[in-house]
């Protein structure tokens, strides 16, 4: 149930980010540049102020920063909520000696004395 609540919110991520422009739209001149002919007048010259850029390396770059971040939380919360399962330890190996006991003989029908391993 995580895991697929977790795809789901993943999958809703990204597309929300494929689907939202980062900057605004603006209209394109198809049809060559732009005459001042009968149109409008043309526009005024350019002042000589700083103007700043687009900074659209700062949109990518914060929202790189952002998805990093929330993957990082993201797996945090997911690795660290519920119980996990832990191999047992291996039992412990029998405890074996040898031991001096009297076996029948099979050749003629007497007793004689083997050494055997013997373990609990």
């Amino acid at each position: 149930m995580k895991k697929t609540a977790f795809s789901t919110l993943a999958l809703a991520a990204a597309l929300s980010t494929a689907l939202l422009p980062a900057s605004n739209a603006f209209a394109q001149y198809y049809d060559g540049p732009p005459r001042w002919d009968h149109r409008r007048p043309p526009p005024p010259p350019p002042r000589w102020e700083h103007r700043r850029h687009d900074n659209t390396g700062r949109v990518i770059a914060g929202g790189l920063a952002a998805g990093v971040i929330g993957g990082l939380i993201g797996g945090a919360i997911v690795n660290n909520s519920g119980p996990r399962y832990v191999e047992p330890p291996p039992p412990p190996p029998p405890r074996c000696w040898l031991e001096d006991r009297q076996v029948p003989n099979a050749y003629d029908g007497g007793w004689h004395i083997e050494t055997i391993r013997a373990c609990n």
